[in-house]
């Protein structure tokens, strides 16, 4: 299948590419950036550093190349994945998302998207995060009425939302098995007095040099505790991950694709 790797450039985009490059079942048509980067024009492999020229270039035009991709894979910010999205629906393109930071209505033309083409967003492409995912959905089920839930969630400096989209969707997970909906019950960070609530999620953000991901959920009881937690070493598992994404879009209908599908679920 015919791959666009949106912002090649960004820490995801970089090994997204690399990855992409040594895949058989890929091939890499072109990177887009921002408008104004100094490498606009330059060999794809040689901007996502993969150690070779990939004969392909990178633009700041979609638009421009769109027609010849199967896929977009788009890692990049909540401004232009905005951009990417309006254009892969106009062009009938598949399209990868794991940019984070949305809010509901940004998200839900996501899901109206999948009316047009194969949309496939996923906050976290890491197999064992989702791994984790399906864990938490059986505690939430087994505990979660009785547990005083507690999510902690470390990043690098650089992330800009929190909490995480990874650590949000975990909390979505656990309140829907328990009927329940994330707004009525999240609890972000504590000041002052501050007495937890029963029934309540609470969420805690770290940012600090460059962790790339780590994730705790505390299942709390009086005399014991459980924790679920996921820690990723970089950020390959990630890249890995959104590429088997892409790949699982290859053929498919129109629709709302999720990371679950993927991994069988």
């Amino acid at each position: 299948m015919k791959v666009i790797v949106v912002g090649p450039r960004g820490k995801m985009g970089k090994l997204i590419t690399q990855i992409a490059a040594g895949r058989e079942d890929m091939e890499l048509i072109a990177g887009v950036a921002p408008k104004g980067r100094d490498y606009i024009g330059r060999d794809l492999g040689q901007v996502a550093m993969t150690g070779c020229d990939l004969g392909v270039p990178v633009v700041d035009d979609l638009a421009s190349v769109i027609d010849s991709c199967d896929v977009i894979i788009d890692f990049s910010t909540k401004e232009m994945a905005m951009e990417v999205l309006d254009l892969a629906i106009a062009s009938k393109k598949a399209l990868v998302c794991g940019t984070t930071g949305f809010n509901a209505e940004e998200m839900q033309r996501f899901k109206d998207a999948s009316a047009h083409i194969p949309m496939l967003y996923a906050a976290n492409t890491s197999k064992l995060v989702n791994v984790m995912n399906k864990l938490l959905e059986v505690a939430a089920a087994a505990i979660g009425e009785e547990a005083d839930i507690e999510i902690l969630e470390m990043h690098d400096q650089w992330k800009k939302d929190a909490p995480s989209g990874t650590s949000k969707e975990m909390g979505e997970i656990m309140a829907r098995t328990m009927g329940r909906e994330l707004d009525d019950i999240a609890v972000y960070g504590r000041h002052g007095v501050s007495p937890r609530e029963n029934g309540t999620i609470g969420y805690h953000s770290l940012r600090a040099g460059n962790i790339p991901s780590s994730h705790t959920v505390f299942f709390g009881f009086m005399g014991e505790r459980l924790e679920i937690t996921h820690h990723s070493y970089n950020w390959e598992c990630f890249a890995r991950g959104a590429c088997d994404c892409a790949a699982y879009l290859s053929g498919k209908q129109a629709g709302f694709y999720t990371i679950k599908d993927v991994l069988n679920l």
